[in-house]
């Protein structure tokens, strides 16, 4: 690394890339004779990284997936560490990823003093609240991305600064640009409901049946009302396939046909347009209340996780919308309550009244930083600030 501000910063995948892409603009804004090394991916190179490998070796998720690659990727935090100890940068940011961020970190405080941030907190507030005193013995500090969360992470004696979340920095459809949707694709005047049935083959296939059977109850109810579902570039074909069972003649938008930034367009427009919608829960929540959508939130999983993660939990809401606003304005239909009679009893009452969750979210987007500096630029003060106070 050259002189100046040297960072060492890891992304293990394209959320994690899309945070650290962020933060490098901002640490280059605030201190231009930053320099980088690291791993990240399209994000993070076009700051000026070069990657290490290709971050797609990290991105791997579930036991199944990582059983086969687990030497490998052991191997991986063994050089990433080395790495980061021989070049002794003025911090070392992980981002997200913990299952390989906090083991490089936890190998680089055994052999240096270099300051280690993570960016993303763990969700102790969820689950394995024990999580963060693990952390303490090898992270300085943490950058959060909800206004809920500093505390969890200062009683286990790290600093926590809340820096915002990404969804405030997205752009966002106008009113026009949501009719023109409407227009494009023959919806008129019709009520919309948004399926977004998550991005994962295991959700789409765990889900699809349900969501089905819940669409036919809304349509016996409200005949005219039109069905759009936004897939997953992961799961497009699986989706398009399933709607073709589902009644109300589903429009799917796949992201595989047209370029990148059209689709994106397009998925921001229909959520614009719809009257409400049906998600699994997830981060999506977020992107619909950024859009002023009204929602109903379903999710389920196989019985064993059901009684493992129901009995591990320690809040009774997991809707994100529902915490970060601190009501429970969003319906979730979450494990044996994800039912078809349930969630259409639950979309009937949101188009009732949808006006609660008009304040719900507006308030989520305000707490979250919107029509403040980007989360980005906030991130790289913390970290700039946590180097000088140290």
């Amino acid at each position: 690394m050259s002189a100046g501000l040297r960072v060492f910063i890891i992304a293990g995948e394209p959320s994690g890339d899309k945070l650290g892409g962020a933060l490098m603009a901002g640490l280059k804004k605030l201190r231009p004779d930053t320099a980088f090394e690291g791993i990240g991916g399209i994000e993070m190179q076009a700051e000026g990284l070069h990657s290490r490998f290709d971050m797609s070796e990290l991105s791997v998720m579930g036991l199944a997936e990582i059983l086969p690659k687990y030497r490998h990727l052991k191997r991986r935090i063994a050089q990433t560490a080395q790495a980061v100890v021989a070049a002794q940068p003025d911090v070392l940011v992980t981002i997200d990823s913990p299952d390989f961020s906090l083991r490089v970190a936890k190998l680089v405080r055994a052999r240096s003093a270099v300051r280690t941030v993570h960016y993303v907190a763990p969700t102790v507030w969820a689950w394995r609240p024990g999580r963060a005193a693990k952390m303490a013995s090898h992270i300085d500090q943490v950058l959060a991305l909800f206004p809920f969360e500093p505390p969890y992470m200062q009683a286990a004696g790290m600093r926590c600064d809340f820096v915002g979340h990404p969804v405030v920095s997205e752009p966002v459809t106008s009113a026009a640009q949501a009719q023109e949707f409407r227009t494009e694709h023959g919806l008129g005047e019709a009520p919309v409901l948004l399926i977004l049935p998550g991005s994962r083959r295991s959700e789409v296939a765990r889900l699809g049946e349900t969501f089905g059977a819940a669409i036919s109850g809304v349509l016996t109810d409200r005949p005219a009302t039109r069905v759009v579902v936004p897939a997953a570039a992961s799961v497009a074909d699986m989706v398009a396939a399933m709607c073709e069972n589902w009644p109300g003649s589903p429009i799917v938008l796949d992201p595989r046909s047209g370029d990148h930034a059209k689709a994106m367009r397009d998925k921001r427009a229909a959520f614009r347009a719809a009257n409400v919608a049906l998600a699994a829960s997830g981060t999506v929540s977020l992107e619909l209340a950024a859009a002023d959508t009204p929602m109903v939130i379903a999710y389920d999983m196989n019985w064993l996780s059901r009684v493992i993660i129901g009995r591990m939990l320690e809040i009774d809401t997991v809707t994100l919308v529902n915490l970060v606003s601190e009501t429970r304005v969003v319906p979730e239909f979450i494990g044996k309550r994800c039912r078809p009679d349930l969630i259409t009893g639950g979309l009937a009452d949101v188009l009732a009244d949808p006006g609660a969750q008009h304040a719900a979210m507006a308030l989520t987007m305000q707490r979250l930083g919107q029509g403040g500096d980007a989360p980005g630029l906030r991130a790289a003060r913390a970290v700039l600030d946590g180097i000088a106070a140290r």
